[in-house]
């Protein structure tokens, strides 16, 4: 295999850890780091992560840490896969250790919420507009990826050269990578799915069957599709993996967080309860906000983003929520 022999994955929740698991996998020498001292230490001793994923044995090229220095010094290539209120933070950490061939990559999904920028945006203030960065996106669960069950993803890079140098890194008999350069695109898909697959819960929370759910899943389409035009994304990116393909199992599969987000909140359950039980980031509350202001900005309709939004952060009961969504004025389907 050409490219880095080594990477260090940054962040070790569930998407994080599979990824390292994979990548070890795949030959390449793997330093997870987390930054909870005591909790690296117990996936060291453990050999996998207990927490997270229990039956996902680490390969032996799989080393966790909590020593960021030591572990991105160490290696040639970063991969971040925090949640995106943390991704700047990391950026600005890694930044004194940049050497020429070292390559970014992040598979965390969202915007920067306090800014509104897009993570490239982010990695362009924090690294330099020039330095070579990748996003990996599409539709994949970390525990499938970790038990090695076939996955599809896209590489996107505007950098030449560095989406194939990726893929390198993922590309193997239990997954296949396509290649795009238009990375706005692969973010935008990745991001405000998440807020739709709020939405597809909350109406299968509700009881409203697979009818509501398919219209949800192809209107949600629409939405993102209109945000794509509006931005500068590709049409045909929203119809790939990172578009259609993540949408569809963000919203039709109980291991989505996003999805049972909205599952608790149909059932009845407040937004802080549903939360804590799920226990780990759930992205689209958090992007629910950007879809908003995106919408304005660009002037863009995205009613069931905003429904979404009201639901979270503006007290509309669920019933209320699809009651608008139902009683809007008559359209043209395109």
């Amino acid at each position: 295999m050409s490219g880095p022999e080594s990477v260090v994955v940054l962040g070790a929740g569930s998407w994080g850890t599979a990824l390292a698991i994979h990548l070890a996998r795949q030959g390449l020498e793997v330093r997870l780091w987390g930054r909870n001292p005591d909790a690296m230490k117990a996936m060291a001793e453990a050999r996998c992560n207990q927490r997270y994923l229990p039956d996902a044995a680490f390969p032996p090229s799989l080393t966790p840490t909590s020593d960021l220095a030591g572990a991105v010094q160490a290696c040639d290539s970063w991969l971040v896969a925090v949640p995106s209120e943390a991704f700047r933070e990391v950026l600005g950490a890694l930044a004194p250790y940049r050497s020429e061939g070292s390559v970014l990559v992040w598979a965390t999904k969202g915007l920067e919420e306090h800014s509104g920028q897009w993570l490239h945006q982010v990695v362009a203030e924090e690294l330099g507009v020039n330095f070579p960065c990748a996003a990996v996106s599409g539709p994949s669960f970390a525990k499938e990826v970790a038990r090695g069950l076939p996955t599809a993803l896209t590489v996107a890079s505007t950098t030449p050269g560095v989406a194939e140098r990726v893929a390198e890194w993922f590309h193997g008999e239990c997954m296949r990578v396509y290649l795009s350069d238009d990375i706005l695109g692969v973010q935008l898909g990745g991001a405000f799915k998440n807020v739709l697959a709020i939405a597809a819960g909350i109406s299968d929370g509700l009881g409203f069957g697979a009818n509501a759910r398919a219209a949800l899943i192809t209107r949600g389409l629409a939405e993102l599709m209109r945000l794509g035009e509006a931005v500068g994304a590709r049409r045909e990116t929203l119809m790939g993996l990172s578009g259609l393909g993540d949408l569809v199992l963000t919203c039709t599969d109980d291991q989505s967080r996003n999805r049972r987000l909205g599952l608790a909140l149909g059932r009845g359950d407040d937004l802080d309860s549903a939360l804590a039980a799920i226990g780990q980031a759930v992205e689209g509350a958090r992007t629910a906000r950007m879809a908003v202001s995106k919408a304005a900005e660009f002037g863009v309709d995205m009613p069931i983003c905003h429904q979404v939004h009201r639901v979270l952060y503006t007290g509309v009961s669920t019933i209320e929520a699809v009651g608008e969504l139902l009683g809007r004025d008559q359209k043209p389907e395109f």
